[in-house]
């Protein structure tokens, strides 16, 4: 089988797993501010504040559900889920994205409507802005440890950062990436709502800010709902990595053709292999089926391969 240890290589994948240090340290900094943006919200009256509140609370808990994907997701395969796991991290981040959705939008837009009606001056906002401050400064460290993560993995994949957030098979480093970012936009839109309802004395700036926040929040949540969709479905890799993977399999020693050849990711970097091929050499039925099991557990020591099946191709089939 030594033809095929160059699948010990990277397929055009992902080098690692769904990454737990941004989690970890997203959920970290989100335990802490949450609390301050809550007395922050109750002592200011502020829309926009009360909305950053909940947009905390509803990463907080994401960040919870996030933590839980990544141990679910890593239990090993068995007789009944021949597969792994790994489909579940999408399954959790799913319920992550459709808080951020409900929860999230629905409280800031609704409380920056009701706030519209409010006559309430705003002199009291400066311990807002200091929430709003250390909250920055905190969930900016936070997201630059998100982007480092992400940067590390466009780069091996020859992409900017930005396609990578949107292609990648890693729910949970995509999750707290936008979240992050989010987060940033999010405090800026509170403080400058803050501030211009303070210098103006008209509620509207406030209730807006409020609106904008829980509409930011919304939109990310129905696309990160939609990505998980679709890893969910059943997302195969990019003709990029498919056009890899094909010239590994023609590569081989023992393989002369292959005539068909699916992919489709089953978690975070991994993915299910089948393909037809054409085996070099004459073979009995017993040595076919010893050479193509071989050839699968070779396929299968690559780190980004949960399951390869390989069947012999017939005669009349084209190669690819």
């Amino acid at each position: 089988m030594r033809g095929f240890k160059r699948f010990h290589s990277n397929l055009g994948i992902d080098s690692q797993p769904a990454s737990m240090s941004p989690v970890v340290v997203a959920f970290a900094i989100g335990a802490v501010i949450v609390v301050a943006k809550t007395v922050a919200a109750a002592a200011t009256g502020s829309a926009s504040m009360l909305a950053e509140a909940m947009h905390s609370w509803v990463d907080t808990a994401a960040e919870c559900l996030l933590v839980t994907s990544y141990f679910m997701a890593r239990r090993p395969a068995d007789a009944l889920h021949p597969l792994g796991y790994g489909r579940e991290s999408y399954v959790w981040s799913l319920f992550a994205s459709l808080g951020m959705l409900i929860v999230g939008a629905e409280v800031g837009v609704w409380r920056g409507i009701t706030q519209l009606r409010s006559t309430e001056s705003g002199d009291d906002y400066w311990f807002g802005y200091l929430v709003v401050a250390v909250s920055f400064v905190l969930e900016g460290q936070s997201f630059l440890q998100a982007l480092r993560f992400m940067k590390e993995r466009a780069g091996e994949q020859h992409r900017g950062t930005l396609e990578h957030a949107w292609k990648t098979s890693d729910s949970q480093l995509r999750a707290v990436f936008a979240e992050d970012f989010v987060a940033l936009v999010t405090l800026a839109i509170a403080a400058l709502g803050m501030a211009l309802h303070q210098l103006t004395g008209n509620v509207v700036y406030d209730a807006v800010g409020s609106i904008l926040i829980g509409v930011l929040m919304g939109a990310t949540g129905l696309v990160l709902i939609n990505l998980n969709r679709q890893l969910l479905a059943g997302m195969p890799v990019t003709p990029e990595q498919r056009t890899n993977i094909l010239q590994l399999l023609k590569s081989t020693a023992k393989i002369t053709r292959v005539t068909f050849l699916f992919t489709e990711f089953i978690g975070p970097a991994r993915i299910l292999l089948a393909a037809h091929v054409g085996v070099a050499g004459a073979h009995t039925q017993a040595e076919l089926g010893e050479i193509l099991r071989g050839l699968e557990r070779e396929i299968m020591t690559n780190k980004h391969v949960g399951q390869a099946i390989l069947t012999l191709a017939s005669p009349q089939e084209e190669e690819l």
